[in-house]
């Protein structure tokens, strides 16, 4: 999944709290006194480099996932290369800084404030009068309102994707001259700093004609650094070229071009010499890295743990180096993070053709969610007692720390550490605990080892295919022709919940693999035990095979070790069986190494699953938004504006006209009142503090309600040139187009990229 920058996308992201309640107390308490800023748990890795080091000319060929279908980032169909796009040409009035947090850009704003909020909430904006579109006209007051017109909501003939906050809005009107533009709300917006970014020119804006039509395929006025030279389907690429009425620092490079290169061709595409940057996945990582070792080139001790990596063991880099040859650590990269000693390929740098792999952190987490809306998972106990069964850090390290990057478990689903609103509020559920988990269970009825009655299996997989089996199969709970919910976002990753109806990559596409829990996986034992967590003392890597040889059994009686699972949780004669769905495109092998650990952490509490993987394709549209799972891993991104963006998340379903229920991007199909009035309440108001400690409430209720549990921080590796300076792994901040460029001969990183030059 690829994220440019951690703004608002082009669209978005009924139980009682029973045993939840008192555990949340504490938790609100103690979270709203809580003023610590927190720190990114990884910075960004982009070889910083100042303007005088880097050369000016050159065309940087970029990987995106597709050509774009819209380069509209308002409508329902624009995606990351939209959003890439648009970062590059138009202009922002608010931009995202190292820590996720939104500061306004001085190319575009000299000012922009709350200057009343009696009777009513006035923002006023004060632009750079420089700033200008490329056609000569200045931007100024009627692109403002054009743009809050056409994303009102009240003219249907617009087809927006969202209007959050422009609703919210009474009227934008000129104030003492273009370049003034006065914004007052109907209602107050504490968010108020997402909008207008990006901001289209009238001529987009001012007309449906316009905004459905005008700005798909190409972007005749734009006003940043780049222009949109070309989009051509045909060939796969965009090119963006050099603004030359650009009022800013020159952009170092001539053109940028995206070009289209699918994830699982990306490897050889930089090998073959045509890209020179792209966002990777582990297996692509790998290839590299054996591509390299085979030719002998030389590995490197990294200097930096700061870049976005994939989710498995991959080479690590310094900030940047030299072109076409191994090159010592970048001086700017950020230090203090221990890599894993003895792991192949994660501590070097490698370079394939002079090629290197920076890494950090995604601004985006991966979580268990778990439906709320049938079956077992329908009883808050035995949600809470999921989550009390799963021990965090084990699998944060089980994808984080082979990278050499810091195994923290995510403790918020509303902001990542770094961001004002973060707080970990998972006390609100708890920590990992088999007997409290246990006891759960007890409480909603399901017995550890109770009486099971013989139950009939199926043998069809979703939508009546044949099921692949491995081992011994528990119940399937397949349902057949599951719902399809409409739901199409364009990404390109199967966990990303932006993503039903995109195809993706996928494996044996018309099989559907079951998997049951009891058979052997990933090279454990029979018993169905984990291991490689902070308890191991064996000394065996994750997933490594051990325990006593054939044959050999302990006296009756003998405690069962740590780790083994329970006989099964029944009730009423049933087991505690869930249908845990997976994707299974070549992208996506982490997912399934954590699905299947979780699956172990959960058979020692007694609850069974079935591993269903599934097509990437169908995995979020015909599962996930139909709702046809109980337990899967998916992702979403993080946001500057947790109270806006977030709500659609975590509201509580409601039952629509037709009789179903309407869960917005709810797919968990949790939610309480408590959850929506709080939503409510942050973004009404216009003290920061109050919406912070607002934010951090509304999580840990969401926290109490167990519908979903944040596991980590998605790493990601992006292959780069070598001598490509102030480009890579960006983390939460937004990329400065104007500075990327290829260093001069013989130059090398500095410690931060100048601010002049």
């Amino acid at each position: 999944m690829s994220h440019d920058g951690v703004g608002r996308s082009a669209v978005m992201r009924s139980v009682a709290f029973l045993t939840a309640g008192a555990l949340a107390v504490t938790a609100l308490a103690a979270c709203s006194d809580d003023r610590k800023p927190s720190t990114p748990a990884a910075g960004a890795d982009i070889a910083p480099a100042a303007r005088t080091l880097v050369g000016d000319g050159g065309t940087l060929r970029w990987a995106v996932d597709a050509v774009p279908g819209t380069l509209n980032t308002f409508q329902s169909d624009a995606d990351a290369g939209t959003t890439r796009i648009a970062g590059a040409v138009l202009p922002s009035m608010f931009r995202l800084d190292a820590n996720g947090r939104p500061k306004a850009d001085p190319a575009y704003l000299e000012s922009a404030k709350v200057v009343s909020t009696e009777p009513k909430q006035v923002v006023v904006y004060r632009l750079n009068q420089q700033a200008v579109w490329s056609d000569g006209r200045e931007i100024g007051a009627d692109d403002f309102a054009a743009q809050w017109h056409a994303l009102s909501g009240k003219d249907n003939a617009y087809w927006t994707a969202r209007n959050a906050g422009y609703d919210r809005i009474a009227k934008v009107e000129r104030g003492a001259n273009n370049l003034e533009v006065k914004v007052t709300f109907r209602k107050p917006y504490a968010d108020w700093r997402s909008l207008f970014s990006p901001l289209y020119p009238k001529d987009v804006m001012g007309s449906p004609g316009g905004f459905n039509d005008g700005a798909r395929q190409g972007l005749k006025v734009t006003a940043g650094p780049f222009g949109v030279q070309s989009v051509d389907h045909k060939n796969g690429t965009v090119t963006l070229a050099r603004n030359p009425r650009w009022w800013g620092r020159p952009a170092k490079l001539s053109e940028i071009v995206l070009v289209a290169v699918p994830r699982d061709q990306r490897a050889a595409a930089l090998a073959e010499g045509r890209l020179d940057m792209a966002e990777i996945d582990p297996e692509e990582a790998d290839r590299l890295t054996l591509a390299a070792r085979e030719k002998g080139s030389t590995p490197l001790q990294s200097g930096s743990p700061g870049a976005e990596t994939g989710e498995v063991a991959t080479p690590a880099s310094p900030g940047a180096g030299t072109s076409q040859a191994a090159t010592p650590a970048s001086p700017g990269a950020e230090t203090g993070r221990t890599a894993m000693p003895g792991a192949p390929g994660i501590r070097e740098q490698q370079t394939l053709n002079g090629f290197v792999i920076r890494r950090s952190l995604e601004p985006a987490y991966t979580q268990l969610a778990l439906n709320g809306a049938r079956g077992p998972l329908a009883d808050e106990r035995v949600r809470r007692a999921v989550a009390r069964a799963l021990d965090r850090t084990e699998l944060a390290a089980l994808v984080l720390k082979p990278l050499g990057l810091p195994a923290v478990p995510v403790g918020s689903h509303l902001a990542l550490a770094g961001q004002d609103a973060y707080a970990d509020s998972s006390g609100a559920v708890g920590s990992q605990d088999t007997k409290q988990a246990q006891a759960l269970l007890a409480e909603a009825g399901w017995v550890t080892g109770g009486p099971v009655k013989e139950q009939k299996k199926k043998a069809a997989g979703p939508g009546g295919g044949k099921a692949e089996n491995s081992g011994t199969s528990s119940n399937s709970g397949n349902s057949g022709n599951p719902r399809n919910s409409g739901s199409s976002e364009n990404s390109q990753n199967s966990e990303n919940p932006r993503n039903a109806g995109n195809s993706g990559n996928s494996q044996n596409p018309e099989k559907t693999e079951t998997t049951g829990r009891t058979g052997q996986r990933d090279g454990s034992g029979d018993d169905g035990s984990y291991g490689g967590g902070e308890d191991d003392k064996s000394g065996r890597m994750p997933g490594q095979q051990g325990g006593p040889p054939p044959g050999a059994y302990a006296p009756k009686g003998t405690a069962a070790p740590g780790g083994a699972k329970a006989g099964p949780a029944a009730k009423d004669g049933k087991p505690l069986e869930l249908k845990f769905v997976l994707p299974s495109g070549p992208g996506s092998r982490s997912l399934r190494t954590v699905g299947e650990r979780i699956a172990r952490m959960l058979d020692t509490i007694g609850i069974h699953t079935e591993i269903t993987k599934v097509p990437d394709g169908d995995f979020f549209k015909d599962h996930i938004a139909s709702g046809d799972y109980d337990l899967a891993l998916y992702s979403w991104p993080a946001t500057a504006f947790p109270a806006t963006d977030a709500r659609p998340i975590y509201a509580k379903p409601v039952p629509a006209a037709d009789g179903s229920l309407s869960v917005e991007q709810n797919y968990t199909r949790v939610g309480t009142d408590q959850v929506d009035q709080l939503f409510d309440q942050a973004i009404a108001t216009l003290d920061e503090d109050e919406e912070r400690d607002l934010v951090r409430k509304a999580d840990a209720h969401i926290w109490a309600a167990a519908g979903s549990i944040p596991l980590y921080q998605r790493p990601q590796l992006t292959a780069v040139r070598a001598d490509l300076a102030n480009a890579g792994a960006f983390g939460f901040q937004t990329p400065v187009y104007e500075d990327m460029g290829f260093l001069k001969k013989g130059a090398k990183p500095s410690a931060s990229p100048s601010k002049s030059g």
